[in-house]
């Protein structure tokens, strides 16, 4: 059955759709097809079905899947046609308690019209005339043979056409059988939208019902705690002695009342409910149950078995239609003259026993397919009217369990309006509650707010002594430009440009604030806002109500943690400046104690917020179990990322370390060096004293050079250091060497000769020097720190003053004259020179080994808090698991 309508080409991006609509009706299985596409809107669609089918609009269900399709729609909006996705139309009449059941199905099954048996009038041959019975007998056997082919042909055509129509009452069945699926769908789907609503309620209900009772129950205990809890005595008067006198007891207990039987009233409405929804779920549970239509497999392996009986038959029609043509053979055969070959006798003889075939086996097979292929119709026929009333009374069952889901709904709806109103209700038993946590929280901030006093004045302090410094700074700079140019430009002209001017002191006033504070301290939160008194929740809740409360929070936790640590860097910054701040209370100490005190009555204040907020309201627990998984993934990062970081600390303290090592060995193996050269340098001294004498002898006598000839030569300088000690100095102390002694030239004049007083004025040098050296090492301390270049410049110098020895030890016996004086004082100019620089080089390896030493004092400190951190976390990690 078509039907044609509109036909417009549409596009649709995803899926392709078809061209052929089938609408599958539900209460008989019958199939609607219509010629369409994606425009075709579904009223007419609807129309269509009302012209063919006789059901009127108002009263068509169409279901795809678990959508309704609405008329105002075209298919491609419902992704239709296409030949995955089935219609089907229920009929709303037959969905009401009071409808009819359906009449029995009506089958016009085909009629077994028996062909007349054979006779001589009817079909008459010439050779029933024959003067010989066999030739009489081989034409009543053609006849006979002819008839039993009509015969079965006739039954053939009947099993053929009662089989078709049970395979057509079994797909019509398969059809109600997908359209109660598809009805069973949709009323699960419905169904589960109740029960998430319905679990959601309970869940709620639960939990506000634990509170309020909570709260009713406690009521009396609260205000005995308002009682106990005294003011403080400037906040004492005559009617006003404790937080009790606070609250309107009279108004309370009226409330009290109100809320008793509200909550008692509620409470038995939601056991109802509670009662209902169980009545629904085995009704929704019956119904399912009773709409299992997976009885037709058993009819389709039926159907199947009675295909091959029917194959069979037709087995028997050919073999019967070969024996008709046998037989038709002979009797034509025996119409002409007789040949030796043919001997009717013996043909009558060959069809007697195919006759026997057709009568003992033939025959009986057309018999029993007839009558196994009615009782097989009959059996569809009932199966079909079985299915038929199965459908129809399990849509009045749907129809009904959905009206009873949507009563459900609408009840679930009134019930939240109702916990609403109850909560506006116990809003002011909560009051009671959150009396002594604010009275808490105030006497907080009042602690909180003297700290910051303190720390408002700390960071004047701070600012008068920054400001004082630049201003000193500024004077000297200013005085120092006078030292340096008031010499050229008159004061009169300095004082006409304006250049004697100073800057003037900056005064750091503040004006006073919260003068009227109470004069309580933190100590005094606990006294006259004891924990107990004020009922604060134990620490297992507090944990978790800490942890529903920041989750919830954590959003605007995150910028407020970055605005912390920004007030953080600059309060340690501050507390850094505060030691020398002089305005009076505002040390480093005090300063770091207030910040301390604030901190603390700033978390006292948090708690007693998070104990109000969190105390009496619902929580989800679906919503706590996901908020701890977080919490828990969120502590696993953390600690992984942290020991991650531990470990690499300890592993750069390790490399650190082994670097130390090797500088202190090496540092240590240079002062051993250095300490062998100066006791080596020690034993030279009588030979400076020599040497001290002979130049003092020299001056009292007024010695002056005098030039020699060009034939006198200058004894060569020689020196006795070993060739050990040679190779291990650098190129630097060959240099000095060549410096000290000079080229062994010839003088060409009297200028030129040089009188060898290198002995004397070295040992002055290398006095010098190892006094220097001396002290040096003697300062500088022994850090673990790094060596560089200054080991082979300290290994140069012990190597020069070594070779300095030795040639002042040889060349004593030269006479003084030989060297001038220039050349006797520019080395010992030099070797002070070198011994400062060595001495500064010093310093500043001695400043590096100090920092580095910080340094690594600082980073096992901070390994040292990473590691009370990490311990922390993982407490906090097993607290929470």
């Amino acid at each position: 059955m078509s039907c044609g309508s509109a036909v417009t080409s549409t596009t649709n991006e995803g899926f392709v759709l078809g061209r052929k609509l089938l609408v599958h009706v539900a209460e008989n299985g019958h199939s609607l097809e219509f010629e369409c596409d994606g425009a075709t809107p579904v009223e007419a669609i609807q129309r269509s079905i009302e012209a063919l089918y006789g059901v009127a609009m108002a009263d068509q269900l169409l279901l795809c899947r678990n959508t309704s399709l609405d008329a105002q729609q075209c298919l491609s909006y419902y992704k239709l046609p296409q030949d995955d996705r089935e219609v089907f139309l229920y009929n709303k009449t037959r969905l009401h308690a009071d409808s009819p059941r359906p009449h029995p199905e009506a089958i016009d099954a085909p009629k077994l019209a028996l062909p007349p048996p054979p006779s001589r009038t009817q079909d008459s041959h010439p050779l029933d005339n024959a003067p010989d019975p066999a030739l009489k007998a081989l034409v009543s056997y053609e006849r006979q043979f002819r008839y039993h082919f009509q015969l079965a042909n006739v039954v053939y055509t009947c099993a053929q056409a009662k089989l078709e129509i049970c395979k057509r009452l079994l797909r019509e069945q398969q059809v109600q059988g997908r359209a109660l699926e598809t009805a069973r769908g949709n009323l699960e789907h419905t169904y589960r939208k109740l029960h998430q609503r319905y679990t959601e309620f309970v869940k709620c209900f639960s939990q506000q019902h634990r509170n309020h009772s909570e709260l009713l129950g406690n009521f009396e205990r609260d205000l005995e705690r308002l009682r106990s809890l005294k003011l403080h005595p400037r906040l004492q008067s005559g009617n006003r002695k404790c937080l009790f006198d606070l609250v309107k007891e009279d108004d309370l207990r009226k409330w009290v009342d109100v809320c008793f039987n509200s909550h008692r009233q509620f409470e038995l409405k939601v056991s109802q409910l509670k009662t209902n929804f169980g009545e629904l779920k085995r009704k929704l549970d019956s119904l399912l149950s009773s709409m299992n239509s997976a009885g037709w497999g058993e009819l389709e392996h039926a159907i199947k078995n009675h295909l091959k009986v029917l194959n069979d038959q037709k087995s028997v029609m050919q073999s019967l239609s070969k024996d008709v043509d046998t037989a038709k053979k002979l009797v034509d055969d025996s119409g002409l003259p007789l040949s030796e070959t043919l001997r009717p006798h013996d043909a009558v003889s060959a069809l007697g026993r195919i006759y026997d075939v057709h009568e003992k086996s033939h025959l009986p097979n057309v018999q029993n397919c007839d009558h196994v292929m009615s009782k097989l119709l009959d059996k569809c026929k009932v199966k079909k009217n079985d299915m038929n009333l199965l459908v129809h009374l399990s849509m009045q069952k749907v129809k009904s369990v959905q009206f009873g889901i949507r009563d459900m709904m609408n009840e679930l709806h009134a019930f939240q309006e109702v916990m609403g109103h109850q909560d506006k209700e116990f809003e002011n038993l909560k009051f009671v509650n959150g009396v002594g946590q604010a009275y808490r929280a105030c006497l907080a901030e009042i602690v909180r707010r003297r700290s910051s006093l303190k720390l408002y004045m700390g960071l004047a302090g701070q600012m008068a002594e920054r400001l004082a410094t630049e201003r000193e700074s500024e004077i000297r700079r200013r005085e120092l430009f006078f030292k340096t140019w008031s010499k050229y430009i008159p004061n009169d002209i300095l004082a006409a440009m304006g250049l004697f001017d100073s800057p003037s002191q900056c005064d750091v006033n503040i004006t006073p604030f919260d003068t009227n504070l109470l004069e309580i301290d933190v100590i005094d939160v606990d006294r006259y806002a004891p924990q107990s008194s004020i009922g604060l929740v134990s620490k297992t809740e507090k944990d978790v109500a800490e942890n529903d409360y920041l989750a919830t929070c954590s959003s605007s936790n995150m910028i407020k943690s970055e605005e912390s640590s920004v007030h953080n860097g600059e309060k340690v910054e501050f507390l850094e400046g505060c030691e020398s701040v002089d305005i009076a209370g505002t040390s480093k100490m005090e300063v770091e104690n207030a910040l301390l005190k604030a901190d603390l009555a700033s978390a006292i204040a948090m708690l007693c917020a998070i104990d109000v907020a969190t105390r009496y309201d619902p929580v989800d627990e679906g919503t706590k179990d996901d908020m701890l998984k977080n919490v828990k993934e969120r502590t696993a990062e953390a600690l992984r990322e942290k020991d991650e970081f531990a470990n690499r600390l300890r592993y750069m303290l390790n490399v650190k370390q082994e670097e130390c090592l090797s500088y202190v060995k090496r540092i240590k193996e240079l002062e051993q060096r250095l300490s062998d050269k100066y006791s080596q340098g020690q034993n030279l001294v009588s030979v400076k004293d020599v040497s001290d004498s002979g130049i003092s002898a020299l001056k009292n006598d007024g010695y002056k050079l005098e030039s020699f000839g060009e034939g006198e030569s200058r004894i060569p300088y020689t020196s006795m250091m070993p060739m050990d000690e040679l190779s291990s100095t650098s190129g630097l102390v060959d240099s000095k060497i060549e410096h000290v002694t000079g080229p062994s030239k010839p003088g060409e004049g009297g200028d030129e000769s040089m009188t060898d007083l290198s002995g004397t004025l070295n040992m002055r040098s290398v006095d010098s020097t190892h006094n220097s050296m001396d002290a040096s090492m003697l300062e500088q301390p022994r850090d673990e720190s790094q060596v560089d270049p200054l080991v082979s410049e300290v290994k140069m110098m012990t190597a020069q003053m070594t070779m300095e020895k030795d040639s002042s030890g040889v060349n004593t016996e030269i006479p003084v004259k030989m060297l001038p004086c220039e050349t006797a004082d520019e080395p010992v100019l030099e070797s002070k020179d070198l011994v400062q620089d060595l001495q500064n080089a010093l310093a500043e390896k001695s400043n590096q080994c100090t920092e580095m030493e910080n340094k690594l004092k600082a980073t096992m400190e901070e390994v040292n808090s990473l590691k009370k951190e990490l311990e922390i976390s993982r407490n906090l990690l097993d607290e929470s698991q």
